[in-house]
């Protein structure tokens, strides 16, 4: 039964409204009525297959040894049991490294760190593979571990050389300076923590190919590696994922592991293989994010202007290269934040230690580079005895010569002075100094603090080959649009986003929109979704598939009507042509009568990117993304423990495309990185063994560690001057680094003990027990303070 045909002039109406879900608009995330009534599905969703085996793999409780002998046939003794694999039955290539070589799939002769895979045992359910596995025989003979950053960095023990950003002649700045100061200081890693643990589940295809369904944030490398692993090209892989219960970075290279162990024993049973990894055994298997050790020699004028810096930045990479290499540069990249660093010198070092690879983690390096260089203008101000607001805003990039960044890109569109102004007014930054100055003075035990604290990202990948992407769109012929697109949907918003692009292109409601999952034969060679480029590249690939399709429609129309092309117009699911109105869907049907292809891929690359290493120059990002973010915190100082009590967030999207969700991401990103530098802490022993591996011993922030009072507001009425989709900017990573301010303003707390003369040494985490530490060396230096405050200890 068709349905009745509107009339003209109830077709002009509908054609003159407004289209209410087209970009700019606050929608709801596509599942958020999934995501709430737990109808969502993931991989340990999904109907299970008839014969499917589960995986559990047997680890090294080593740090550093040399395999001696594995037995694995006490592993068959245990009914149920499929097989049991070690390295020599991997089919192909046995390193899925993601960049170079140096991750084995299954450890062969040496393990290099507690928690590496050795065995994997596959059976008829998850605790039968577990006792399975438990029961093999491995032998070790133990070698020398090194586990401590500080040592690989004195002895050159890197995954990868270092790399050095210079302008200027930072030894003279030094020496000349009126000021000098050097420090230390030892930021901590971070758990991803996703609520989905790394999760694959593999079907045996025709022609030796695989089906791959996984959580991974990288689906083409998921693809290119289990074939490697097979041996066999990359065309007989599908890769399926429709969403991720997290990733954060997390799934970005290290969701290749499950994936590549259960495709080898789908490959050697012939049967449907899944790996599910239990929390405590994903979080002793996988990296974190990058802990960094900072050295630090600054000069400055008595105004607190920075003359001349040197940075030595050590990242604790693990025991293989992973993506360190790009994380370490963008840490090098980030060392300035939004200040501009006079003669400089950065140099970036890539330690290897006997601990799981750590990997990529949002801000990917960057946050460790921001940190380092707030603790500085901390320390410049205190020794100075000015507010570091003051510092901080005397160093902000400025005009002309003040505007280059210390790896020659230009600091364009700089938002950072205006946003700043606009929040200390908002805040009330002046008034509550003041107000807190007066509380700590006569408050013996309890101390509040306060910091703003400012953020400039630079968003592109590193790796400038990956800024590309891909998008598929069909038009049916009952109007309603298929997309589909090379980005990955972990709960960010992706998919609502890229949606919302297509809608407003075709100007229809995006009720007609199904985005499906990101799949391997649809969307080929994808990058992976990170670096906060997942809607700039994905919108602007699929913008470009929907505006190919319009553009044949538009000419059909002209065709078929008789008129020009600029008199066809689309607004609000109705189209215009001429004098005439007709709905989208009948104009599509005229079009596929009329033989006109409804179908088209789109793709889009980054402009403007470049990077020589060799003269460590270059413009390695598109455009900048800032933040600015308040936090006032109050210090139990007889204890340590601390209560957030207000924070006041503006952080600048350009153009926003959904408001909602971009809201939704600062926030939730704010809170992360305020858990990364107070909560969180990693903790290994003296072996190697990390001892924080489940929620019972690391502290995730909760409902309770949230500020008492947070107020969060976009940036309005500036629109991204570069040509990104809809004049947006990301949002996924700038947003983690406004956690910095909290971490700060704890700093200033602790600080007031000592007349905010002297920089306490509060190392990151600052965990209650590291902030009485630094009350204990407050008390011990106020009179040193007092006395000779040109000569305190400072960091």
């Amino acid at each position: 039964m068709h349905k009745p045909t509107k009339s003209q002039e109830e077709l002009a109406e509908l054609f003159r409204a407004e289209l209410t879900t087209g970009v700019g608009r606050s929608l709801k995330h596509e599942s958020a009525d999934k995501h709430v009534s737990g109808e969502a599905v993931y991989i340990d969703d999904r109907l299970e297959f008839p014969n499917q085996l589960h995986v559990y793999a047997r680890l090294s409780d080593r740090a550093h040894a040399r395999i001696l002998k594995i037995d694995t046939a006490p592993c068959y003794a245990i009914p149920g049991v499929a097989i049991a694999i070690t390295s020599k039955d991997v089919p192909g290539q046995l390193d899925i490294g993601p960049v170079l070589p140096g991750d084995p799939l299954l450890a062969e002769d040496i393990v290099q760190y507690v928690g590496q895979i050795v065995v994997a045992v596959a059976a008829d359910s998850l605790e039968t593979a577990r006792k399975a596995a438990m029961a093999a025989i491995i032998e070790y003979e133990d070698l020398e571990p090194v586990l401590d950053v500080v040592e690989a960095l004195r002895n050159k023990h890197f995954v990868l050389d270092s790399h050095q950003h210079k302008r200027g002649d930072s030894a003279a700045a030094l020496a000349s300076a009126p000021h000098r100061l050097q420090g230390s200081l030892h930021i901590g890693g971070q758990e991803h923590f996703y609520l989905e643990t790394q999760i694959s589940s593999v079907m045996p295809a025709e022609d030796g190919g695989m089906i791959v369904y996984t959580s991974t944030q990288n689906p083409t490398e998921v693809q290119k590696l289990v074939a490697e692993v097979l041996g066999v090209p990359m065309h007989k892989i599908v890769i399926d994922m429709r969403r991720m219960g997290g990733g954060f970075g997390g799934k970005e290279t290290q969701a290749a592991a499950p994936a590549c162990l259960c495709a080898v024993i789908a490959r050697l049973t012939g049967r449907p293989t899944k790996m599910r990894l239990p929390r405590v055994d994903d979080m002793q298997i996988t990296g974190k994010r990058h802990p960094f050790y900072v050295e630090y020699d600054v000069g400055f004028d008595d105004d607190g202007l920075l003359h001349g810096i040197r940075i030595e930045l050590a990242g604790n990479c693990g025991y293989s290269p992973d993506l360190s290499g790009a994380i370490v540069d963008r840490a090098m990249f980030h060392a300035d934040n939004a200040y501009y660093l006079g003669d400089a010198e950065i140099n970036g070092h890539r330690c290897k230690t006997n601990l799981a690879s750590n990997t990529a983690y949002r801000g990917f390096g960057g946050p460790q580079g921001m940190v380092a260089i707030e603790e500085i203008m901390d320390a410049v101000a205190r020794r100075l005895g000015k507010d570091p607001l003051a510092v901080r805003k005397l160093n902000y990039y400025g005009k002309d010569e003040r505007n280059v960044t210390h790896y020659y890109q230009t600091v364009e569109h700089n938002l950072m002075a205006e946003m700043t102004a606009e929040l200390e007014a908002s805040a009330d930054y002046a008034e509550r100094r003041e107000a807190i100055r007066a509380f700590n003075a006569q408050s013996p035990y309890l101390k509040k603090g306060l910091a703003l604290t400012p953020v400039k990202f630079g968003i592109s990948f590193t790796s400038s080959f990956l800024n590309q992407g891909g998008a598929l769109v069909h038009v049916y012929t009952d109007g309603s649009i298929h997309l589909n697109h090379g980005g990955t949907e972990m709960g960010q918003g992706l998919n609502t986003k890229v949606a919302q692009v297509v809608a407003e292109v075709f100007q229809v409601d995006i009720s007609r929109i199904q985005i499906t999952a990101t799949n391997t034969d649809k969307v080929p060679n994808t990058s992976p979704t990170a670096a906060s480029s997942g809607a700039d590249l994905n919108g602007k690939a699929a913008q470009n598939a929907a505006e190919t399709i319009k553009q044949r429609l538009v000419e059909f129309a002209s065709r078929h009507f008789g008129i020009g092309p600029e008199e066809v117009e689309f607004r609000n699911g109705q189209v215009r042509a001429r004098e005439r109105y007709l709905s989208f869907e009948e104009l599509i049907q005229l079009a596929y009568f009329g033989q006109v292809s409804l179908s088209s891929t789109g793709f889009y690359r980054t402009p403007k990117i470049y990077y020589d290493r060799s003269l460590a120059r270059g413009r390695p990002f598109y455009y900048f993304a800032y933040g600015a973010a308040c936090t006032e915190v109050i210090v139990d100082t007889l204890t340590g423990e601390y209560k957030m009590l207000r924070a006041d967030i503006l952080h600048d999207v350009g153009d926003s495309l959904n408001p909602a969700i971009d809201i939704g991401q600062v926030e939730g990103a704010f809170v992360q990185g305020m858990g990364w530098l107070t909560t969180e802490e990693l903790v290994w022993n003296a072996k190697g063994k990390l001892m924080t591996s489940g929620p019972a011993s690391y502290k995730i922030p909760a409902v309770a560690d949230m500020p008492l009072d947070m107020r969060v507001k976009l940036v309005e009425n500036r629109k991204n001057p570069e040509q990104t989709v809809f004049h947006s900017k990301a949002v996924g990573e700038p947003p983690f680094m406004l956690g910095i301010s909290a971490w700060c303003a704890i700093k200033d707390a602790v600080a007031s003990l000592g007349d905010y003369r002297v920089q306490p040494r509060i190392d990151a985490p600052a965990t209650p027990e590291r902030v009485l530490w630094g009350v204990e060396q407050m008390r011990t230096l106020k009179q040193q303070a007092v006395a000779e405050p040109q000569a305190t200890v400072v960091a």
